[in-house]
């Protein structure tokens, strides 16, 4: 789509702040009001419209599509949404560990363990871990008081923890990045452990490479917008 505007800004509402074009509003894919809740989110949303060049690059505007996702798909019905991103949280990466070779189940140990002890303070839970990928249930309890902890989350902020827990299926990780307990860096890293060993071990495949950086981009996304919440 080519550009149609001169200025994009966030200017603010009854909805919140209201992102406008040449001073029109901004309406998501379902029609709604592009509107967020603070304005440090709207102006970041307002910079990312301003920055396109002739043509609209909804790629290069990652906040604009996490916002449109928390207004179109999650507002509708939180809980559900919720309960979707709870649900990771019976087969958790980090509790699924290697077989072998010694030194990547070592590694794995030292990344994961602090962020399942974490997670067992933060939420009064415990998890069960298993050597390989068969799966393993959890407690009820534990599934449980997580989905509460996913719950209590409004639709911008759950909109935000998905790509934190999709990129690997670690919910722990998600949780622990969006409280603050783990930096951008040191959850990425968890997150893609697995990976960064294969390419240790065997290099780097042009197309593995790509679908990681896109993962890391959308990783990056979910993180600015919770901090910018």
């Amino acid at each position: 789509m080519k550009r149609f505007y001169k200025a994009a800004a966030a200017t603010p509402g009854d909805a919140g702040w209201q992102i406008v074009l040449d001073g029109r509003p901004v309406k998501t894919p379902a029609r709604a009001p592009l509107a967020v809740p603070n304005e440090r989110l709207g102006q970041a949303i307002a910079a990312e419209w301003q920055a396109q060049g002739d043509e609209i690059d909804p790629k290069s505007m990652p906040l604009t599509g996490l916002a449109n996702a928390a207004i179109d798909r999650v507002a509708p019905d939180p809980p559900a949404f919720a309960a979707g991103l709870a649900r990771y949280g019976e087969s958790d990466l980090l509790c699924y560990r290697a077989e072998g070779p010694e030194a990547l189940a070592a590694r794995q140990a030292d990344l994961w363990d602090p962020l399942l002890a974490w997670a067992r303070r933060r939420f009064d839970v415990d998890f069960e871990t298993v050597c390989g990928v068969m799966h393993r249930s959890q407690h009820q309890e534990t599934i449980e008081r997580l989905g509460r902890a996913v719950a209590a989350r409004d639709a911008f902020a759950l909109a935000a923890l998905s790509p934190l827990v999709t990129v690997r299926g670690s919910l722990v990780i998600a949780l622990a990045v969006a409280e603050g307990a783990i930096d951008l860096d040191t959850g990425w890293a968890a997150a893609t452990l697995d990976e960064q060993w294969q390419i240790e071990q065997w290099g780097e495949d042009a197309e593995a490479a790509a679908m990681l950086a896109s993962r890391r981009r959308d990783f990056e996304a979910g993180y600015r917008f919770l901090s910018l919440l």
